[in-house]
Formats: structure tokens, C-alpha cells, sequence
């Protein structure tokens, strides 16, 4: 109502505003005395007197400057809006409350003229309002925050369709990868991944696509450099209306975390691997599995001893014992054999300066001055692009050479690569000074135990025949022994024996107990059982913590064409005896206890008569003895060779026991001594 005129808008127009929803309200007058409140009125803003100024009456709520708009409606007759203007009132029950009304002034015309106000109260609008707009705010301040966010802790942030092409640009991928949008959109993207993560990466996605999964993975990005970075993808489908609409993703460098990581598996690996094995060649080579595929497609072992010895400007001699490569077609592995390194190769210079030789250099054309021929050969027909040649240092000498190359798609060896190569054998130092120690722990006894294997004694009238044979299953030093001489007055003496133990205590020992039987055995002529008693005795005082096992026999000539034997057997197998006709019979009557076992009763010797051409056969448990096997059947089994190998020549004979007996090898190392009396001769009386 902007203009209230006519005779109609008297008193009972008025009233006919009594019922409606708005508040309603009429002043008169110059000083505006409020003249009419409706019901609506009334219940917001209390019962107010009539008659007084409006700017008393309603004194508790009025602006000072809304007075001023009551005069200028007055004096100009235009109407005043004020909207969401905020009033807080007072109510019984609820105490003060703000609420939010819209206020129209108009000017009453009937005489006396005044101003008619009416307020509707838009709370419920102002409140909506305001909440929507909280509600974007907030939003708008988590869009902020995670927009920051990913740029804080990620390079690349992308978004892509429902089935998986991008859909916008990503400055972060082209500012990381190079490509422009035109090359990132669809599926462009994929051309930046490496060959070797595409199918698996572009496979993955489409699995969390599948099932509507967020998806988190690890693959290699191409950088802008041209490298090859490791990045963690991390996709989460975006929904609307419980429909996937988009996926948004990130993609976060983490190639320095990576490197972390795999060096610290690296040289896990690589310790787990020294500490399985015992000897420098089955070490290297599971050094080897370590490096291959992880960061070499090639690499070789040599084993250098010497070096150090070498008049300067001489070639090296080193010996292959690791030739391993990544996957098949890389050409065929190079033999396991010596090799002779030029003195201006880059191998010797790599010794000689005792760090590492790294070379890149485009696909199949390696240096000339690096390796042999036979090697270069291999680096070119298998495409290498880089080689390294690193010196393994094991107390402070060079113990080894280690050749690593790269081949193919795989980027040449960094210098990065080449240090972790070097941490790899710095980290098991410890391991391979002990293995080195125990080699060359093990090269003395058995230098020590090959000094006690001599050759049989030389006689006119006996055929005499060792054999020895390590242990097949390892590098040690085994306990075995066996001796044979003559005696002042002509007879011959065989011995043999195994001394518990497989290293150099044991060859220590052996060698003792061999020299300490051939002091006693020349000392008097007494049976073989006494020398093994006083040998026994003496093993009490001067190696009280050894045992040992032995058999010592005397061939002797009562008289000119007969021989016999003379013998005794402490813990050891009993002898043999096979006569030209085959028969074989096993030598048990001078069975005595164990050297080295307190036994205070007299030992037992026999003598046995031996036909002519027969022969005898000393050997050690290793020939007969088999893992899970009674004793009795690996000694019936020798008897049946003995007895087929008879007639052979006595070289034959003991070669042909070892050949066929072999065939069920044990893990022990074995010795043998045979002896064999003339033909024309006659047994003893």
C-alpha cells in the first residue's frame, strides 16, 4: 500500500487488518504516535501503548536512524524498504531471540496523515540463506585445502572418465613428463610409462575400474629428462548419484623412498646369501643371483690370487667361477676357466687402482681395453651398453673381480648402481674374510694332509698301491690317512687311519699320530696290537682330546717264499684279504676299541698266512659306509667288487673298487692301501 487515501481507509479498513499474518502497524503525526497494532504486530513485538511516539513506544528496537525514515516518508511520500533488518526480541518462554524481518513504510494519507508499517518476518529465509552459503564457504575452504594438499605431496594430479581417458589437463604431468595435452589426453598418457609397467599399470586400473575400488601402485615414469622415475599412482573413483562420473588421481615421485628401499633389500639379500654358503665360488655366485635381474643383465666373477706377487707388467691370471645372466637369448654363458688379463687391460688397471671401472658407451660397441676378446665378443653379440668393473676388497687385499653389465632396453649402470654394487660386497666383508681365512685355513691342511699321503714303499718282491679321494659333497679337509715302509729287517709295514675332524686340528693331529705310529712301529719289534696300545697311551698325553681310528699290519717272510700278515685294528673296518681265485674274506680276529678311549687290557693281533697272488686291502669307512645304510651290507658289497676285481692288475683292482663303489657315494673322503705277494710264492707253515 503505497498510498493509503480515500475514505475508504478509515478506522474500519484498519481493523479489517486485525486477522492478517503481517505485522501491522499505523503512527500519526509529526512525531509519529503510534495510533494501530495489529494481531500479528502484537504477537512480535508485545503489546505497545497507544498514543505515544513511536520512538518511545518501541524505544527497545528502534535504530536512531529509523526515525528519520518515518519523516521522509512523511515528507515525500515515497516509500521505504528495509530488508533482513535483525530485531531481537524478548519472549517468554525462550528468552531473547534474533530474528530477521523486512520492513515497508507508507505514507498514510487520511487526515491526520501518518505512516502505515508493515514487517513480514524472513527468518526461516535468512537462516536458509546464510546456512547455503556457510555451506559453500566450507566448501569452498576444503576444495582450498585439498588443493594444496596435493600440490604439497604429490607432483601430478589427473582426472580421467569412467573408462579411464583423461579428460582435462594436468599441468603437473606436463611440467614432470614433458607431454603437451594434445600428447597426455585419451590414452597418451601411457606412452609415458616404462615399456616394462605399461601393460601391468594400464591392467590394474581397469581392475579398480572394475569393481569401483580406489587403487594404489608403483610404476616407472619417464621424466622430461629422459629418465626413468618411480612414482606411486593413486586413483579413487569420484560418484554422483551413486554412478562413478570421473576418477581423480595423483601421481608422487618417489624414486629417492625407492632407492632407499631397494638398496636396503639388496643388501639383505646379499648378507642372507653370504651366510648360506661356505667357499668364495658358491658365494659369489649367490652375490650373483642377488645383482641379476635387479641391476645387471651380465655378471661375472674372477677369483684373483697372487696379485700382488706379479712382476709389474705382467699379465693376470685370474679364474672365472660366476658367469650368470638375467633371461634367455643373451648369448651363451662364458666357461668357467682361467683367464689372462693383459698388464694395460682396463681389468688389471681396475686391480691395480683398487676402485671401481665404469664404462657406457652405445649398444654393442664395449671398449676394446676392458676384457679379453672371448668377453668383448659376448658384450657385443648380447647389444651391452655399459660395463663396470669392481675390485673386491677382503682384508685389505684384491680377492676378487666382479664384471656387471647392462644390456638392451635397461638403462646403463649410474653411478649410483655402481656404489650400491660396491656397499653390496663392503656389507658382507665380514663374511667373506672368514670364508678367505677358512680357505686358506684349509689349503695348509691339506697341504699338510697331502705331505702325509706319500708314496708306497718301494720292494723287490711286494706290489704295493694307494688311492685317496676327497670328499665329493665339500672343500674339507678330511681325517683319512694312510702310510706304508719297511722295516730294519725287511718286513713292511701298512697303516691307514681317520682321525675325527675336518680341519686343520684334525690334520695336525693325523700327522702327529702318523709320526708317533712310525716312531713306536721301528721302535721294537712287537705286535701289532702292542703298538697299537702304546700308541694309544701315548695319544692320552699328547692329544688328549683326539680320537681316532686304525688298522696297522706287518707283511712278514717266515720263511723264503711264504708270507703272512701280521696285524691289528683299533675302531677301524677289519682288512681284507682276496686270494688270485677270488675268494674274499673280511680280517675280524684283532678287533680292538678306539684310539683315544682310556682301555687298560692288552690289544689283540693276529696272523693271518697269504696264498700266493692274494692280495690285502686296508681302506677307510668312506668306501663302504653310506648315509641311512647298516655297515654290514656296505662291507658285503665290497667284498663282491674285491672278489670280481681279483684278477686285475693290483692298479686295476683299486681302481676298479673305486670306480664301482662310487656309484653309491658316500659324502666321506676315502683312502685305500692294497698290497699284493708274488704269485710263485707259498703261504706260511
Amino acid at each position: 500500500m503505497d498510498d493509503a487515501r480515500g475514505e475508504s481507509a478509515g478506522r474500519f479498513a484498519l481493523e479489517a487488518l486485525d486477522s492478517v499474518p503481517v505485522a501491522v502497524a499505523l503512527t500519526i503525526g509529526q512525531d509519529h504516535r503510534l495510533a494501530y497494532t495489529n494481531a500479528a504486530c502484537r504477537a512480535y513485538f508485545g503489546d505497545r501503548p497507544l498514543g505515544e511516539p513511536i520512538s518511545e513506544t518501541f524505544r527497545d528496537l528502534l535504530r536512531p536512524d529509523h526515525v528519520g525514515h518515518f519523516d521522509d516518508v512523511l515528507a515525500t511520500g515515497e516509500p521505504v524498504t528495509l530488508t533482513e533488518t535483525p530485531v531481537t526480541l524478548s519472549l517468554p518462554a525462550a528468552g531473547d531471540e534474533e530474528r530477521f524481518f523486512s520492513f515497508r513504510l507508507s505514507r498514510f494519507a487520511q487526515e491526520p496523515s501518518g505512516v502505515l508499517i508493515t514487517a513480514v518476518d524472513v527468518t526461516g529465509q535468512v537462516t536458509a540463506a546464510r546456512r547455503a552459503s556457510h555451506t559453500a564457504e566450507r566448501l569452498r575452504r576444503i576444495l582450498l585445502r585439498y588443493q594444496s594438499l596435493v600440490q604439497v605431496s604429490t607432483q601430478i594430479a589427473w582426472v580421467t572418465g569412467p573408462t579411464g581417458e583423461t579428460i582435462e589437463p594436468s599441468p603437473g604431468w606436463e611440467r614432470v613428463t614433458g607431454q603437451s595435452w594434445e600428447e597426455f589426453r585419451g590414452t597418451g598418457w601411457t606412452r609415458a610409462l616404462h615399456p616394462d609397467d605399461r601393460e601391468p599399470t594400464i591392467r590394474a586400473f581397469a581392475e579398480a575400474r572394475r569393481w569401483h575400488r580406489p587403487t594404489r601402485y608403483v610404476c616407472r615414469l619417464r621424466t622430461k629428462d629422459g629418465q626413468y622415475h618411480h612414482f606411486e599412482i593413486s586413483s579413487t573413483p569420484v560418484y554422483e548419484n551413486d554412478v562413478v562420473v570421473e576418477w581423480f588421481g595423483t601421481y608422487t615421485d618417489i624414486e629417492e623412498q625407492w632407492q632407499r628401499q631397494r638398496r636396503h633389500a639388496l643388501l639383505d639379500r646379499a648378507a642372507r646369501a653370504a651366510a648360506e654358503h661356505t667357499g668364495l665360488p658358491e658365494t659369489f655366485g649367490a652375490i650373483a643371483d642377488v645383482l641379476v635381474p635387479a641391476l645387471v643383465d651380465g655378471c661375472g666373477m674372477h677369483l684373483l690370487s697372487g696379485f700382488s706377487d706379479r712382476p709389474h707388467g705382467a699379465p693376470v691370471i685370474a679364474k672365472r667361477v660366476v658367469t650368470t645372466t638375467a633371461r634367455e637369448g643373451l648369448g651363451p654363458d662364458l666357461p668357467f676357466r682361467e683367464t689372462r688379463f693383459a698388464a694395460d687391460s682396463g681389468f688389471v688397471r681396475a686391480v691395480e687402482q683398487r676402485r671401481p671401472l665404469h664404462r657406457t658407451f652405445p649398444p654393442g660397441e664395449p671398449p676394446a681395453d676392458l676384457l679379453p676378446e672371448e668377453s668383448t665378443a659376448w658384450l657385443t653379440e648380447v647389444a651391452a651398453n655399459s660395463v663396470v668393473l669392481l675390485p673386491v676388497m677382503v682384508d685389505g687385499a684384491v680377492a676378487a673381480v666382479v664384471s656387471a653389465a647392462t644390456v638392451g632396453d635397461r638403462p646403463p649402470l649410474s653411478p649410483g648402481d655402481v656404489d650400491l654394487i660396491g656397499q653390496m660386497f663392503e656389507h658382507i666383508h665380514d663374511a667373506l674374510s672368514t670364508i678367505v681365512q677358512f680357505q686358506r685355513t684349509q689349503q695348509v691342511a691339506l697341504a699338510l694332509q697331502h705331505s702325509l699321503l706319500s708314496e708306497p714303499a718301494d720292494h723287490a718282491d711286494l706290489q704295493i698301491v694307494a688311492r685317496y679321494l676327497p670328499s665329493p659333497a665339500a672343500a674339507e679337509v678330511g681325517g683319512d690317512w694312510y702310510d706304508s715302509f719297511v722295516l730294519p729287517g725287511g718286513a713292511t709295514v701298512l697303516a691307514i687311519g681317520d682321525v675325527a675332524g675336518h680341519d686343520l686340528e684334525a690334520a695336525v693331529q693325523m700327522s702327529q699320530l702318523r709320526n708317533m705310529l712310525r716312531a713306536l712301529t721301528v721302535d721294537r719289534p712287537c705286535p701289532p696290537g702292542q703298538i697299537l696300545r702304546r700308541l694309544n697311551i701315548a695319544m692320552q698325553s699328547l692329544a688328549p682330546d683326539a680320537t681316532a681310528t686304525c688298522a696297522l699290519a706287518r707283511v712278514e717272510q717266515p720263511q723264503p717264499g711264504r708270507w703272512q700278515l701280521n696285524y691289528a685294528v683299533a675302531g677301524h673296518p677289519p682288512p681284507i684279504l682276496v686270494t688270485r681265485d677270488g675268494d674274499c674274506r673280511l680280517l675280524e680276529e684283532a678287533a680292538n676299541p678306539l684310539l683315544g678311549v682310556v682301555f687298560d687290557q692288552p690289544y689283540d693281533s693276529a696272523v693271518e698266512p697269504l696264498p700266493p697272488g692274494s692280495t690285502v686291502l686296508l681302506y677307510t669307512d668312506g668306501l663302504v659306509e653310506r648315509p641311512g645304510e647298516d655297515l654290514g651290507r656296505g662291507l658285503e658289497r665290497l667284498r663282491e667288487q674285491a672278489s670280481a676285481f681279483a684278477r686285475r692288475p693290483l692298479d686295476g683292482f683299486c681302481d676298479g673298487l673305486l670306480n664301482s663303489l662310487l656309484a653309491t657315494t658316500s659324502t666321506d673322503d676315502i683312502a685305500l692301501i692294497a698290497l699284493r705277494v708274488p704269485t710263485g710264492s707259498t703261504s706260511g707253515p
